[in-house]
């Protein structure tokens, strides 16, 4: 326990050094913000809601999804896969760490520095350019650290079992942007998912992407109540559990293949 909260150490550490890197994409991610705020203020005009949302609401999605931008990673995320093409994965299995374990750490350091230097930066500058909502009570605010929570480990699980593909093919990147891209319509990244029709909502909370995305959101603007809120953190925690499983056995799988090709 006491390597893994040290590799968290270290990650949050490293992902802080990078300056350049935290500055420049706090800047995309405010222009970027700022531009979807606008499509909002002009899809509604003089609606007062849509879909049950109202456009205080729909300005605060776009500061929230932008936020989660980079505690997710969900733009990208290829460390396991380079660690497989560059051989480092050999030693990385020696650790006394589960592979899956000695990565979630690095990852959860890199996210909470993520989330401090960029996430929270963009929810005050929007609450200084707009109206936005706020939980409003304890309990709404211990939630939605709850749902943050969960949501990295869905995103982090989904990532690491992306990732395993370079042990079937020379360039799975092409296979992660798929992934990736799938990722940002059905998690409610590129629109709230309340917008579109009841089929394809359906169809989205059949997969793990709304885990990610969704559940925070709705969390954050007060939407789940109750039982609601309860089914949403335990579909949370399935979706975190069943990729986990998976992610195991393609590991197991994609090691055995490693050993019998000589690697």
């Amino acid at each position: 326990m006491r390597l893994f909260w040290e590799l968290i150490k270290l990650a949050f550490q490293r992902q802080l050094t990078y300056r350049a890197a935290n500055l420049a994409g706090l800047a995309t991610n405010f222009f970027f913000g700022f531009l979807r705020a606008s499509v909002m203020i002009a899809l509604y005009r003089s609606e007062q809601q849509v879909a049950g949302i109202t456009l205080r609401q729909a300005i605060t999605y776009t500061g929230l999804t932008q936020a989660t931008i980079a505690f997710l990673s969900l733009f990208g995320w290829w460390d396991v896969m380079t660690s497989v093409y560059s051989g480092d994965i050999a030693s990385d299995l020696l650790k006394p760490l589960n592979y899956y374990t000695f990565w979630l750490a690095q990852d959860v350091g890199r996210a909470a520095a993520s989330i401090i230097v960029r996430g929270i930066t963009i929810m005050i500058a929007y609450a200084l350019f707009f109206d936005i909502t706020l939980p409003k009570t304890a309990g709404q605010w211990l939630a939605l650290l709850v749902a943050l929570g969960f949501s990295l480990l869905v995103s982090f699980s989904w990532r690491f079992l992306i990732n395993l593909a370079a042990f079937w093919t020379p360039d799975a990147r092409g296979i992660g942007r798929l992934a990736f891209g799938t990722s940002w319509f059905l998690s409610g990244f590129m629109m709230p998912l309340r917008f579109f029709p009841d089929w394809f909502v359906r169809l989205c909370h059949l997969t793990p992407f709304p885990s990610m995305i969704n559940t925070v959101v709705e969390v954050y603007l007060g939407t789940l109540h109750g039982t609601a809120l309860w089914r949403a953190l335990a579909v949370q925690v399935a979706w975190a559990a069943a990729l986990f499983v998976v992610g195991q056995v393609a590991l197991r799988m994609g090691v055995r293949r490693l050993v019998i090709q000589g690697g």
